[in-house]
């Protein structure tokens, strides 16, 4: 992945957290456009599991040692491949926490207050520092990396904001050291609803505590049936591609980004069909992509040996080119 050949391709940089159970938004919006396009960047995907402990009431070790293992099976699932995408463990590559730290030094208070996932994740609890600091991490995470593009949901694209904004006031405070990164966003699905409240994104964290609110990867396929048919709409009874609600159109979205059909033929296709017409269509589409998912997953996750090779050679590849970014930091804050 470092040699010639590889650099000459631009270098991306995304990873999910190690909470909850992964969802079909999670499918959509990272993992499905992640696999599809290995050929086309020079790829690194963590599991962010320094992340995870934002919120210290939630910690579960066995819980997320599990998920952890949880999480690379379905990497590899849904069809990353270690030879041709670096997948490792954040905590793995000791370069994050320490660059972590500098941008916490770096970073202005003002900016992590304006950040709209700490005031939601904040409300009506006493919050940990990290919670409050993590997007300076987040930021440490990208940069290591000297990512050009960092695939992201639509939610996410304030932490990308931010990430380019520390990354310029260090380079202006210390001297160049960071390429400044751009989000790359999934023009179709980057962001879908949950089933429950379609004007709320998909939790997978709410789907651990909500039924019918999302549909996860592991889920049975009665589950995945009884969530789709149970989802939210609207008083009517048939799609009007005229007047769409947010639960019709989330939906529609969802069947779009599994298709791999344009919105025009989606609409056209379900333009005047009743709403139990599109559910049950949805259900099977859904199945039938989960299906092959959950039959490889099955074999991988039984494969220990396996997935501990894996995440040792992606945290050896990772931390070759964190450190040396990281020494360049430190160099120029003083600190070698």
């Amino acid at each position: 992945m470092t040699d010639a050949a590889a650099q000459a391709k631009p270098r991306v940089l995304s990873g999910i957290t190690a909470t909850g159970n992964l969802t079909i938004g999670n499918y959509i919006g990272a993992l499905s456009v992640w696999a599809e396009e290995q050929d086309k960047y020079e790829n690194f995907f963590f599991i962010a599991d320094l992340h995870a402990l934002t919120i210290p009431e939630a910690i579960k070790a066995d819980d997320l040692r599990r998920r952890i293992r949880e999480i690379v099976a379905l990497y590899l699932a849904c069809g990353l491949d270690p030879e041709r995408s670096v997948l490792f463990l954040q905590s793995k590559v000791p370069a994050h926490a320490t660059l972590g730290w500098i941008f916490d030094c770096v970073t202005p208070v003002s900016w992590l207050e304006r950040m709209t996932q700490y005031k939601s994740k904040s409300q009506g609890a006493n919050p940990s520092a990290g919670l409050f600091t993590y997007p300076a991490l987040m930021a440490a995470d990208i940069l290591l990396y000297q990512a050009n593009y960092v695939p992201v949901g639509d939610d996410q694209r304030q932490h990308v904001e931010l990430t380019r904004d520390i990354a310029n006031r260090f380079n202006s405070m210390f001297g160049q050291c960071f390429r400044v990164p751009d989000a790359l966003i999934r023009k179709s699905g980057a962001r879908i609803m949950g089933l429950d409240d379609p004007t709320a994104k998909m939790s997978k964290s709410k789907a651990e505590t909500t039924e019918g609110h999302a549909i996860g990867l592991l889920d049975d396929p009665k589950k995945i049936r009884k969530a789709i048919m149970r989802a939210v709409t609207d008083t009517g009874t048939a799609v009007d591609r005229e007047n769409l609600s947010p639960g019709v159109d989330n939906l529609l979205v969802l069947h779009e980004a599994l298709s791999g059909a344009t919105r025009e033929q989606t609409l056209d296709q379900f333009d005047g069909s009743g709403y139990g017409t599109l559910k049950k269509d949805l259900a099977e589409l859904v199945l039938d992509k989960i299906g092959p998912i959950q039959a490889r997953f099955t074999e991988i996750h039984n494969e220990t040996g396996h997935l501990d090779q894996v995440l040792a050679d992606g945290a050896a590849k990772a931390a070759e080119v964190a450190d040396a970014t990281l020494n360049r930091a430190m160099e120029l804050v003083g600190l070698r």
